[in-house]
């Protein structure tokens, strides 16, 4: 038997990928997060339970992913797209305001279950990882090859502060029982709007930024 291209089966990858975290976020907005089984969300997405595991190591991360899916990529891809003259702590900030809040019906249900459930909400946080890589390539590339140790440290402390931001964004909605609420900026919590804190937690970095420019 031939192995198929690489190309067609990537796509095939993305495909499975993308139909497991549609499955999750339907199933768990039709029966809540906490009756949904990874069993169901395969069976859904027609593929094996081992497939799934192949993808996600939980419901919550395939869940979540309905969110978080490639927004790292877009992120660096958002800094990559500004001009050079663009100040660098400035470029990096308004990409991840812009990626993190920029969201639609869809990405806003799954937050809506997301800032009501623990393991949800940790599983979320934990996709702040995974801006380090993606986004120290482009400051890398942007501050010179002698810059790749120093790209590596901001993208790292990047990851951080949003990670902050987003816990001090989420929290309060556990702790006073007041799940959120679509609006005209869309979702709210208690604890104010997500851009400000993004670019409060983001604001300590820039020194840092500037000083490797």
């Amino acid at each position: 038997m031939t192995t198929p291209p690489s190309g067609l089966r990537e796509r095939k990858k993305r495909a499975t990928r993308e139909a497991l975290r549609e499955a999750a976020l339907r199933l768990a907005v039709e029966r809540g997060p906490d009756q949904v089984r990874v069993e169901d969300i395969a069976e859904a997405a027609g593929v094996s339970p081992r497939t799934y595991n192949n993808y996600f190591a939980s419901r919550e991360q395939a869940i979540v992913s309905a969110v978080a899916a490639d927004r790292e990529a877009r992120i660096a891809a958002a800094v990559a797209a500004r001009p050079a003259g663009v100040r660098l702590a400035d470029a990096v900030t308004e990409a991840v305001v812009e990626q993190y809040t920029n969201t639609g019906e869809r990405e806003q249900r799954a937050l809506l279950l997301i800032i009501t459930r623990t393991a949800l909400r940790d599983a979320f946080l934990d996709t702040t990882a995974d801006i380090e890589l993606p986004l120290a390539a482009v400051i890398a590339e942007r501050l010179g090859d002698a810059g790749a140790h120093t790209a590596r440290v901001l993208a790292a402390s990047v990851a951080a502060a949003v990670r902050i931001a987003l816990e001090g964004w989420l929290r309060p909605a556990e702790t006073t029982g007041i799940a959120g609420d679509f609006g005209a900026g869309g979702l709210v919590v208690p604890s104010g709007p997500l851009p400000d804190q993004l670019r409060a937690a983001l604001a300590p970095l820039a020194p840092a930024f500037d000083a490797a420019e």
